[in-house]
């Protein structure tokens, strides 16, 4: 198995952090700008191809943060072999699921 990079690891943490940020905070300057938030008002912000993209990319990146995240954490704590890789296992199913979800809800009508 090759090894990691501590540096490339670090980067995408950082760049997926930011990302999400300013994710986070469009999501929240767009709700305080509409008082009365109703559905209507959210279907239309996410008909727009550049949200539902955005959209796409913060998945692709909340599911690569918590990846490094929760890979680095059983490394560190988990020193059973086996319980290690049948929990990351478990994290890229439940990970790979939620992105699959998600674009499902984005783009199935």
């Amino acid at each position: 198995m090759a090894a990691r990079s501590g540096l490339r690891d670090w980067v995408i943490q950082r760049f997926t952090a930011v990302f999400l940020a300013a994710y986070t905070l469009f999501l929240f300057v767009f709700i305080i700008k509409h008082p009365h938030f109703a559905y209507e008002d959210w279907q239309a912000l996410f008909s727009y191809r550049v949200m539902q993209l955005s959209t796409l990319f913060a998945l692709i990146c909340m599911a690569s943060h918590a990846w490094i995240g929760l890979w680095t954490v059983l490394t560190d704590y988990v020193k059973s072999v086996a319980m290690r890789y049948l929990l990351q296992a478990f994290i890229i199913l439940a990970l790979f699921v939620y992105v699959i979800w998600g674009i499902f809800i984005l783009w199935g009508n």
